[in-house]
């Protein structure tokens, strides 16, 4: 189990796929997870965890307080770069979870399993998923304008550019922060 100040992340097993499945087919998810609704099949051979090769999905329940509220992946095709995606049951936005998942799993990435580079692709139209990631230590890279998911921006985790819940980052590309949380 993973960590967070206000989150745990606990390894997908197969006893989730009834969850991931609720999850992936409702709307107000697959609208910022590639658009579509998943099926279960889909569901289980691409959210359940991959080890194959030179391809890594560690994927995660994200919890609040024992509740599962969350679906979050480190993943990696290159050995020690890689990404990572996040979604959040509609309840459990705008509270700080989001930006506290990624910047545990993020650490624990870097810091256990040494990943010199993780980023994060939100969709550019995404303000809420972007001012989670900063919050959570990711500053922007690049833009993604061909993306296959629609326009998007690339954004490389920083660690010194993480901010507390409530504060703007320092440093002239600050942007402001809802106090409420992502």
């Amino acid at each position: 189990m993973i960590r967070g100040a206000l989150t745990a992340l606990r390894l997908v097993s197969q006893t989730d796929l009834p969850l991931l499945e609720r999850w992936f087919t409702d709307p107000q998810i697959f609208e910022y997870w590639g658009g579509l609704p998943k099926s279960r099949e889909q569901v289980a051979a691409e959210y359940l965890g991959i080890e194959n090769g030179d391809e890594i999905v560690l994927s995660f329940v994200v919890e609040r307080d024992g509740e599962p509220i969350g679906y979050i992946q480190g993943w990696s095709d290159e050995p020690l770069i890689g990404g990572i995606d996040l979604v959040l049951v509609p309840h459990a936005r705008d509270r700080g979870y989001g930006s506290d998942a990624v910047r545990a799993l993020a650490l624990y990435l870097r810091d256990r399993l040494r990943w010199n580079e993780i980023t994060v692709d939100p969709l550019a139209s995404n303000a809420r998923a972007i001012r989670a990631f900063e919050k959570a230590g990711f500053r922007w890279e690049r833009d993604a304008p061909d993306h296959p998911d629609g326009p998007s921006l690339i954004m490389a985790f920083e660690p010194r550019a993480a901010t507390k819940p409530g504060h703007a980052p320092a440093g002239p590309e600050s942007t402001s922060v809802d106090p409420a949380g992502d």
